[in-house]
C-alpha cells in the first residue's frame, strides 16, 4: 500500500533546508491548527494570536531579506510554507499570504528605505498585521475601473473611497491601498489604523473562509502623510505584481488542502468496511483515489517548476495564472469527490473535506477568478484580448 502523496518523488528535487522547513510548518499545523480549526470555522471566529505564531514560525514574508526581518528564503520554500499552512486551512494560508505577498512584498519592492525599516520587521514578526486594498464594491475583476481617489495637498493626500473582501482588514494595523491620483494614475500608499476617517467594517455570514477575518476598508477624507506614498510605482503594474506573488503562493497552498483530503480519504477507505470488504476494495472508490493522487502529482510538478522559474526571475504572469487556476480547480474537485467517499460522515466537522471544499469556493474566486485566469491564458496563446 503506497500512502505517499509524493508519487513522483518531488522531495528529491528539494534541498535539505526546504525539507526541514516543510517538517517545521507541518508540525506546527498538526499541533496548533488541525486540532482547533473546525471549532473556529464552525463558530465563524478568527484564530487568536495566529499572526504572532506565524511570525515565530518564519511564515510571514519568508523571502524578505533578513535585514528587514524576513528569513531570506527562496520562492520554493515560500511555496512549501503556503502548502503546509493550507493543509491546515485556507484561512491560515490566506492570513500569511496576504501579509507576505500583498503587504510586505509591495513595501519591500516599492517602498522607501524608511517605510521598509518602519514596517517590515514588525510585519515579519506578526506584531503588526497588514491588509491589501484593491478590490472595490463596483470593481472586482476590472481594477482599472477603481473609484478610490487621492487628492494632493501641501503635506498630505486626502483619500476617499472603499474596498471590500479584504482579508485581515478588521485586525489590520496598516493597509496597502491602491487609489487613482488627480491624473488618473494608480498609486499605492500605506494607511495606518487610527487615521481619522479610516474604518474597517467586518464582513459577516460567510459560508467560506469562516476562520478568516474579512472586512471592508472605508476612507472618508483620510489625511495620509506624503511619506506613506510609494514614490515611484505608477499604474496597475504595482498591484498586479503583488497579485502575481500571491497567486504563486496559492498554487502551492491549495495542494495542501487536496493532500489533506486525500490522506483522510485513503485512511478511511482502508478502515471502513462495506459488503464484507474495505471501502478501498471497490472499483469506483479506487477511481476517486487514483484520480486524486494523479491530479495532486501534476499540480506538485507544475508548482515546483514554477518555483524554479520564480527563483530565476523567469516566471511570467500567464504561467502563474495557469498554475493558480489549474491547482485550485483540482483541489476543489478532490475535496468534493473524496467527501463522497465518506458518505454522511463527509459533512461532519471531524473530517476536513466539507471545510476545505467551502474554503476553496473563495480561493477559486479571489485574486483572479477561475474564468479570468482562463482568459489570461487564452490571451497569451492567441494574442487577442477577450476581456471586454
Amino acid at each position: 500500500m503506497n500512502t505517499s502523496t509524493d508519487y513522483f518523488l518531488v522531495d528529491e528535487m528539494l534541498t535539505e533546508e526546504q525539507r526541514l522547513i516543510r517538517r517545521s510548518v507541518r508540525d506546527f499545523v498538526d499541533r496548533d491548527i488541525i486540532p482547533i480549526i473546525d471549532s473556529y470555522a464552525q463558530k465563524h471566529e478568527y484564530i487568536p494570536d495566529l499572526m504572532p505564531k506565524l511570525g515565530a514560525l518564519g511564515a510571514l514574508g519568508p523571502y524578505i531579506p533578513e535585514e528587514y526581518g524576513g528569513a531570506g528564503l527562496d520562492q520554493i520554500s515560500y511555496g512549501i510554507i503556503m502548502q503546509e499552512l493550507e493543509r491546515g486551512d485556507s484561512a491560515v494560508r490566506s492570513a500569511a499570504s496576504v501579509q507576505s505577498s500583498l503587504v510586505m512584498y509591495p513595501i519591500f519592492t516599492y517602498g522607501t528605505e524608511e517605510q521598509k525599516r518602519k514596517y517590515l520587521p514588525k510585519l515579519a514578526s506578526g506584531e503588526m498585521i497588514g491588509c491589501f486594498g484593491l478590490t472595490e464594491p463596483n470593481h472586482g475583476s476590472n481594477p482599472a475601473g477603481m473609484e478610490t481617489k487621492i487628492i494632493e495637498k501641501s503635506d498630505h493626500f486626502v483619500l476617499n473611497g472603499a474596498k471590500m473582501w479584504i482579508t485581515n482588514s478588521p485586525l489590520a494595523d496598516i493597509a496597502v491601498v491602491w487609489a487613482k491620483d488627480e491624473q488618473g494614475q494608480v498609486r499605492g500608499l500605506i494607511v495606518e489604523r487610527g487615521m481619522n476617517g479610516f474604518s474597517t467594517p467586518t464582513t459577516h455570514n460567510k459560508w467560506s473562509l469562516r476562520a478568516s477575518a474579512t472586512g471592508e476598508l472605508v476612507f472618508q477624507d483620510v489625511a495620509v502623510p506624503k511619506e506613506n506614498l510609494f514614490p515611484d510605482i505608477r499604474g496597475l503594474k504595482g498591484p498586479l505584481s503583488c497579485l502575481n506573488s500571491a497567486r504563486y503562493g496559492i498554487s502551492w497552498g491549495v495542494i495542501g488542502a487536496a493532500i489533506h483530503c486525500y490522506e483522510v480519504a485513503l485512511k478511511y477507505a482502508s478502515e471502513r468496511n462495506q459488503f464484507g470488504k474495505p471501502l478501498g476494495g471497490f472499483q469506483l472508490q479506487q477511481k476517486k483515489l487514483a484520480e486524486a493522487i494523479t491530479e495532486i502529482t501534476k499540480a506538485q510538478l507544475l508548482s515546483w517548476r514554477l518555483g524554479v522559474l520564480k527563483n530565476e526571475n523567469r516566471a511570467t504572469p500567464a504561467q502563474i495564472s495557469m498554475a493558480k487556476r489549474n491547482n485550485v480547480e483540482i483541489a476543489i474537485n478532490i475535496a468534493r469527490e473524496l467527501r463522497q467517499m465518506l458518505g454522511g460522515m463527509g459533512i461532519m466537522g471531524e473530517f476536513p473535506m466539507m471545510r476545505h471544499a467551502a474554503n476553496l469556493e473563495s480561493v477559486i474566486t479571489y485574486e483572479g477568478t477561475h474564468d479570468i485566469h482562463l482568459l489570461i491564458t487564452g490571451m497569451d496563446v492567441t494574442g487577442i484580448n477577450a476581456f471586454g
